[in-house]
């Protein structure tokens, strides 16, 4: 059960960290729709957390595969594929000369984004109590059977 409850902290900190970085793109794309920041910085700001949300993302679908929680393994599969498909066409970059005529387009892709990740920390949220809880429970039953077990040993 501690097993648990480790597995469902790093998968906490991993959903936040996707969570925080997808938060930070769409504030880069939504300076340039307002116009605080120039594309140039802008396509820079989000080109730089790209691959890393990548990453982190299919580490977290491979924890769920190597670890057997098959329906979380393939909630993620999708967006994977997705991601994978992007990389490996080389357009998971965004373009500074074209970012404006796509702007809509990239705020909407990270929309979607961001509902499924919500979605991800809620489970992730779900779990990590249900850890917690069973790992209290199996230490008050552990110290319950300790004094039942001395109180037994007192007697004789």
């Amino acid at each position: 059960m501690e097993m648990d409850f480790i597995l469902w902290l790093l998968c906490f900190f991993a959903v936040v960290s996707l969570l925080g970085v997808l938060v930070y793109q769409l504030m880069c794309l939504s300076d340039l729709e307002f116009d605080y920041s120039n594309p140039f910085d802008s396509s820079v700001n989000i080109n730089s957390c790209i691959v890393p949300e990548f990453f982190i993302h299919g580490t977290l679908g491979c924890t769920y595969l190597l670890t057997g929680h098959w329906w979380l393994f393939i909630l993620n599969v999708p967006l994977a594929y997705y991601h994978t498909s992007l990389y490996l066409r080389k357009q998971h970059l965004l373009d500074v000369t074209e970012i404006f005529s796509h702007l809509g387009r990239e705020k909407k892709y990270r929309l979607v984004k961001l509902a499924f990740y919500l979605l991800l920390f809620v489970i992730v949220i779900f779990k990590l109590l249900v850890a917690t809880f069973h790992l209290v429970l199996e230490h008050e039953d552990a110290a319950q059977t300790a004094r039942t077990f001395t109180a037994i040993h007192a007697d004789m």
